[in-house]
């Protein structure tokens, strides 16, 4: 059940990242004016998927704090690195964002980091 909070919380960190950037995406860049800043910033903050990447991010907690009753954090946190590489490859497919040898040999290291980080001794 431990793995299952930990996936629940990466779920839900991802979804939140993504639904976030999709829906400021469709809302253009951050006006220059304070003023129009505000009411830009108070819109998305009303937008119901934009809620959603909020709530999204509170649940994800929630199955965090779980996860920490079954885990140690030393062992556990590690996996949180796994968000980093789903939003990388989901926004690549969804976002067009661009591949590069940087990002997958940053990539790459973390998953080696994750693989090392969860070996017992």
């Amino acid at each position: 059940m431990g793995y299952f909070y930990i996936f629940g919380t990466i779920f839900f960190t991802v979804y939140g990242q993504l639904v976030l950037k999709w829906k400021i995406d469709q809302q253009g860049n951050l006006p220059s004016a304070w003023t129009e800043k505000f009411v830009f910033l108070i819109q998305l903050l009303f937008n119901p998927w934009i809620l959603s990447g909020f709530l999204s991010a509170f649940v994800a907690s929630l199955f965090w704090m779980a996860a920490m009753t079954k885990f140690n954090i030393s062992y556990a946190y590690p996996f949180m690195s796994l968000s980093f590489v789903l939003v990388f490859l989901l926004s690549v497919f969804l976002f067009h964002d661009p591949v590069t040898v940087q990002k997958m040999v940053g990539l790459a290291l973390i998953v080696a980091g994750i693989v090392v980080t969860s070996q017992s001794l």
